[in-house]
């Protein structure tokens, strides 16, 4: 007669999940706006939409992760912000589209959950929700021990926000000439990483104070992803903004044109960007090209503003805005050869 085999020893501790997500509900629900009906504990989320706030309501949704920064997160044992990366990531996604986000939804995924892991990571997703004044109403939590290798986890969110149909920024009014302003970035934010660790670690340890950085590696590679939320709010309330390009994967070049259509271009002024040393020192310490750098790495800029030259000129003379967010020019529209 076989042995019984229970699911616990097949190495899933479903209770275990559930005292995790016990102990994180008031956190939780201190995200909760009155919009929300019902939140974690149900097979889906409630939330009520604001259906007096808009005329002509456009959903506008967003699925993310943040890539092997989790890996740098796991080597440094500090998981607590890795959470915040991944909604200021998914909000800046949407709010480039003029949207205000709703409501957000988390993924967790590991071998073998680790509650204390669980309870950092969720914990810094709840604290940015509550930060940006958005609810966490729902999520999943998976436990896979054939998929994961012991002390590896993953993360994704969901975001869902909406936007009155007319104040939809597309790039469709986006015209040669037209200027790119761009905001500073915090660092690498969650982007690059796999070149990032291929050249960092092979010399330095996370925990390693790097003079160049003026910081451990750990502490530079794990600055939390800026949310431009708050700055999005303030420049299309005052400003008149064609498009909006949140600086993820493919560089400024790449998610720039997203906006544009095919007669048109951007160009990129290299030399008026921020010279952030983390750049620096991957670009020298792992003789990586230019081009590369270029279109793995924000490379010190996270969002671009497009706007007509006079609204451009009249934004940059808002020293409060460029002094906080560190605008400035970056480039231009021009027409495709």
């Amino acid at each position: 007669m076989e042995k019984r085999m229970t699911y616990r020893q097949a190495g899933v501790d479903i209770e275990k999940a559930e005292q995790a997500l016990e102990r994180l509900k008031r956190r939780i629900a201190r995200t909760y706006t009155p919009e929300v009906i019902s939140g974690v504990g149900l097979f889906g989320g409630f939330y009520r939409f604001p259906a007096g706030d808009y005329r002509s309501p456009v959903l506008v949704s967003s699925t993310d992760g943040v890539g092997t920064k989790i890996k740098v997160a796991i080597l440094a044992g500090k998981h607590d912000t890795i959470g915040q990366d991944l909604v200021n990531h998914c909000i800046n996604d949407i709010a480039v589209c003029g949207a205000r986000p709703l409501f957000f939804l988390d993924y967790f995924a590991s071998g073998q959950l680790d509650a204390s892991v669980y309870e950092a990571v969720v914990g810094g997703i709840a604290r940015a929700c509550e930060y940006a004044n958005i609810p966490l109403i729902g999520g999943e939590t998976a436990e896979m021990p054939d998929f994961y290798q012991p002390g590896e986890y993953d993360i994704s969110g969901t975001i869902v926000g909406a936007v009155e149909e007319a104040n939809l920024i597309d790039g469709s009014t986006i015209q040669p000439g037209d200027l790119l302003i761009g905001a500073a970035a915090s660092g690498l934010h969650t982007n690059g990483y796999t070149l990032a660790r291929k050249v960092l670690l092979k010399h330095f340890s996370v925990d390693t104070y790097v003079a160049e950085l003026g910081c451990t590696l750990a502490e530079e590679l794990l600055k939390i992803h800026r949310n431009y939320y708050p700055l999005i709010q303030q420049v299309v309330s005052r400003y008149t903004i064609k498009g909006m390009a949140h600086i993820t994967g493919g560089g400024l070049v790449k998610n720039t044109r997203r906006l544009l259509r095919e007669t048109m271009d951007v160009e990129i002024h290299w030399d008026t960007l921020p010279r952030y040393p983390v750049f620096e020192l991957i670009k020298k310490l792992g003789n990586v090209p230019d081009e590369d750098m270029r279109q793995t790495f924000n490379m010190g800029i996270g969002l671009v503003l497009i706007t007509s030259v006079e609204e451009g000129e009249r934004l940059l003379a808002s020293e409060g805005l460029v002094r906080e967010y560190g605008l400035r020019r970056i480039g231009r529209i021009v027409s495709r050869s």
